[in-house]
């Protein structure tokens, strides 16, 4: 993460961009720890997420403080492919009102798994234990993030090298939002 926020302020925000544009198409996710620093990077506090249990106990887990592009505006890119703690990041930047997600509904893997091994090591099973909400509460397994703007890519489109998904984010920073 310390080179992500050295990378951020290094190579960003010592320019003083007029906006950022996260690209999370195509990114099937990671560590959840890692989501919320990342997330924390644009959201300045409060709520980043929530783990809700199958007893419907909830554990928060709050932005992490300095982050630095809280106030710049942002535009998220995402897409079928956006999965898992991407999905965390880019939930959180739009239910906090930090950006606008551009692009496809993200791909809808919001659960938390647990790994038993059966007896006699003869296999193993993965349980659900737990699925992700976002901050206001909207679950994303199984139904993904809704764009704020929908942009599909056509197979023209990548045939001819174009990104309309980049282009009407760059639109909407232009616009001044």
């Amino acid at each position: 993460m310390r080179r992500f926020h050295y990378f951020l302020y290094k190579n960003f925000m010592e320019k003083k961009p007029s906006g950022l544009i996260l690209d999370l198409r195509n990114n099937g996710g990671g560590y959840l720890n890692t989501a919320i620093e990342v997330a924390s990077q644009f959201v300045g506090d409060g709520v980043v997420m929530y783990e809700e249990y199958g007893d419907g106990s909830r554990e928060t887990f709050e932005a992490k403080k300095g982050g630095l592009a809280t106030d710049i505006p942002l535009a998220v890119l995402i897409n079928g492919g956006s999965a898992s703690a991407s999905e965390i990041v880019a939930g959180a930047i739009q239910d906090r009102g930090r950006g606008k997600l551009v692009g496809e509904t993200s791909f809808g893997k919001g659960s938390v798994q647990s790994y038993v091994e059966l007896e006699n090591k003869q296999g193993a099973v993965r349980v659900t234990i737990a699925r992700w909400l976002t901050p206001n509460g909207k679950q994303i397994m199984s139904v993904g993030l809704q764009p704020d703007f929908v942009v599909e890519i056509t197979d023209a489109d990548i045939q001819a090298n174009l990104d309309p998904q980049l282009e009407r984010a760059i639109q909407w920073l232009l616009e001044g939002k």
